[in-house]
């Protein structure tokens, strides 16, 4: 196994790792580290699932499985970079891609019938979503700005739009029947096996066996009524024309693969609630389903006239929609993954709480999240910059996080365990001695769902959070609300262990809507704070803040410190990879910025120093932050558009920092002599470099692929400098 594992995954990220990878293995390689690549894409991930039906030289590792088995060692050091978690519409499209390319994949089955077509589609779901990052984080994570990071946001202060006080925009929830209201939380006293099964009036069904519990773990259960959400739902599009701005619907159809799809189903149904009501039959005949939202819809409809009148007359009579494309008439709820929440409510409050109408106009908008465990915080900061207006990112402070995650911990661990109830009944998890752990009654297509988190991670999330505050000094809050059955329970935990340590005075525990108030407070003051906080608010809270404070949450320092001694160094967000990569396509300039790289790079050069005692590789691991300083410093980061400077020009200037910096350090003499003609040849080659770089943009690019890009098309793209290559070779 190598030294550093550094993953392959999907869309911007990747196609950069084409580019930056070779520089990282051949400066690595003077310290003695070997980094190797393991493929944990969604296009890697469906050929690693299905080898029966490729032949022999098409078959893939299943490198994801032996990621998983690496996380649990002390030998860890992965640095992950994001991949898809893919909705259903982005794991068809990968499969025809696959299928056009040679490999004889079976057809994702929409409506399984026989055995074998449940079969294939089990196997297909348990890609979906968020598959990957459950297996790797074996640990609670530590997220934040690196110092450099954050200097340069306050002496380079993005644009913010301006809020005022009289903004229509607002968020809209359920205030009742949803799965924050019904929530009910145990703590398990013993290890124990459940059962979860559904009792109606014709029989009982065992919806899943066989779960196992160690002793301490806090296990939930929660549903959302349909009826609720339909009438919710209905209730906020009358209000949206009435007050005349956007409707928008935010969800995370990737993460919560089961859940969030069905409730975006239920969103495109009641928008177009008279259509359905008056064709649904046909529309059932010509294979619409809901959840895979409004474009493949029309797809499926387009050839018939009835159905397309009635369709353009009820949006005539509907509000306008909040538009992913006006241009290109992609709206809200054409695709269920184009509108993840973590990433549009945090761009749309940056922007004053615009967004962009079918008019390409920008205007207010009603932010509908049904459900209402999380809502609160989008309330809140919208209320807060309407009161006080635009967060000023050159004086404000940065909230760091440090999130519980490990070992499947809460929501995003719930997938096995959510089900679209098929029957009116109860549903009961039933453990192995006949204890009714919980019980709720519900109705023919309700959502249920459970959630666990074991004691071992919770109390290493709070450990982390003490050594965080005493390294920090600053404010820290657990975003914890004692009114909700699952917070209770952690809250059971984090107090005796804040006592026993005595820290209690060092730490707030407050509910997600006043810890954001507070946490605002603090960072409109120039101050720094500290959020602990569960998994889903972990992922929620690290884009909603590195947004308004640094314009993205690609540049975030992201350290997981795996339980067993291991660490796993993140490489920040990628929901802007998909726009990254149509403008490569389309113009050869590829815009994604390499910064997360950069940082988690350094981090685990200095982890394996620690780790292994090699001395080398600490130094080029604080070598590493003097280049990342360097491109700050200097501007190198890349431009937006064609002709100016990309990605592939940020990474010759990484290289470059990155040789001075190795060549003017006085700890390692063979490393300085080795690197001392690197960085010369860098350095009297720039223009003959720069001017490689640049040649090659404007016209389109062929990568060959989209979810599987073809290799050598790919390096040759990315890696299109001669002089720099010969270089590096």
């Amino acid at each position: 196994m190598s030294d550093i594992i550094y993953t392959k995954v999907d869309e911007a990220p990747e196609l950069a790792s084409a580019s930056f990878l070779p520089i990282i293995q051949k400066f690595a390689a003077a310290a003695g580290v070997s980094v190797g690549k393991k493929d944990i894409s969604l296009a890697g991930r469906i050929l690693a699932t299905f080898p029966e039906h490729l032949s022999e030289d098409q078959r893939q590792s299943d490198d994801l499985a032996e990621l998983g088995r690496l996380v649990k060692t002390a030998d860890a050091n992965v640095i992950k970079l994001p991949n898809i978690s893919a909705s259903v519409p982005q794991l068809v499209s990968a499969i025809k891609e696959l299928q056009s390319q040679g490999f004889a994949l079976p057809d994702y089955p929409e409506a399984p019938e026989t055995d074998a077509e449940k079969a294939v589609r089990a196997k297909y779901d348990s890609i979906k979503g968020s598959a990957v990052n459950p297996v790797l984080r074996e640990g609670n994570s530590d997220r934040r700005a690196a110092k450099a990071v954050k200097s340069f946001a306050q002496k380079n202060p993005h644009r913010m739009g301006d809020w005022s006080a009289d903004s229509k925009t607002h968020v809209s929830s359920m205030q009742g029947n949803d799965f924050f209201s019904n929530e009910t939380s145990a703590t398990l006293g013993t290890a124990a096996v459940a059962k979860i099964v559904l009792e109606t009036s014709t029989g009982e069904t065992v919806l899943k066996d066989g779960i196992e519990y160690p002793a301490g773990t806090v296990v939930d259960a929660t549903f959302m009524s349909v009826s609720a959400l339909k009438d919710f739902l209905a209730a906020e599009i009358e209000k949206t024309k009435e007050q005349g701005i956007l409707f928008s619907l935010h969800l995370k159809a990737t993460m919560m693969k089961v859940s969030d799809p069905i409730l975006f189903g239920h969103g495109v149904k009641a928008f177009l609630a008279p259509v359905f009501d008056k064709h649904g039959d046909t529309m059932a005949e010509l294979g619409v389903n809901p959840n895979s939202g409004l474009g493949d819809l029309l797809e499926r409809v387009k050839g018939n006239a009835a159905i397309m009148a009635d369709i353009d007359a009820c949006m005539a009579e509907r509000p306008p929609m909040y538009m992913v494309d006006s241009d290109k008439g992609i709206t809200n709820l054409h695709v269920s993954s184009d509108v993840i929440i973590d990433a549009s409510m945090p761009a749309l409050i940056r922007a004053g709480g615009k967004g962009w109408g079918p008019d390409g106009k920008e205007a207010d908008a009603n932010c509908v999240i049904p459900d209402n465990s999380y809502a609160p915080i989008y309330d809140e900061t919208i209320n807060f910059f309407k009161k006080n207006g635009k967060l000023d990112p050159a004086t404000a402070g940065t909230v760091q996080n440090i999130g519980l995650m490990a070992q499947k911990a809460e929501e995003y661990g719930s997938h096995p365990t959510t089900f679209e109830i098929a029957e009116a009944g109860t549903v009961k998890m039933i453990l192995d001695d006949g204890t009714v752990l919980h019980q709720h009654e519900v109705e023919a297509g309700d959502i249920w769902r459970s959630a666990s988190t074991r004691k071992a991670p919770i109390e290493d999330w709070v450990n982390l959070a003490i050594s965080r505050q005493k390294a920090e000094g600053c404010r820290a809050i657990f975003w914890l609300n004692e009114q909700r059955a699952h917070d209770a329970e952690l809250i059971a935990y984090v107090k005796p262990i804040l006592e026993a340590q005595g820290v209690a005075d060092k730490f707030e525990i407050m509910a997600p809507r006043e810890a954001t108030r507070a946490s605002l407070e603090t960072i409109t003051k120039g101050e720094n704070t500290i959020a602990v906080s569960g998994n889903v608010l972990r992922d929620y809270l690290t884009d909603l803040f590195p947004i308004l404070e640094l314009a993205t949450s690609a540049k975030m320092l992201s350290i997981v410190k795996l339980m067993n001694g291991g660490g796993l160094f993140e490489t920040g967000a990628g929901g802007s990879a998909p726009k990254h990569v149509q403008q490569l396509n389309k113009e050869n300039h590829l815009r994604w910025d390499s910064l997360g790289e950069f940082c988690a790079l350094g981090e685990s050069l200095i982890f394996l120093a620690d780790a292994k005692g090699n001395e080398k590789a600490r130094v080029l691991g604080k070598a590493v932050e003097v280049a990342t300083q360097g491109i700050l410093d200097n501007g190198r980061s890349p431009s937006r558009k064609v002709g100016e400077p990309d990605n592939r020009d940020s990474h010759y200037w990484f290289a470059r920092y990155w040789a001075e910096a190795l060549k003017e350090q006085n700890e390692d003499a063979e490393l300085a002599a080795h690197f001392a003609p690197i960085a010369e040849a860098l350095a009297s080659n720039e223009d003959a470099i720069l001017s490689e770089l640049a040649a090659v943009q404007g016209p389109p690019a062929d990568l060959g692929g989209y979810y599987r890009t073809d290799p050598s098309k790919t390096a040759a793209v990315m890696r299109p400098s001669e002089t720099l290559n010969n270089i590096l070779s």
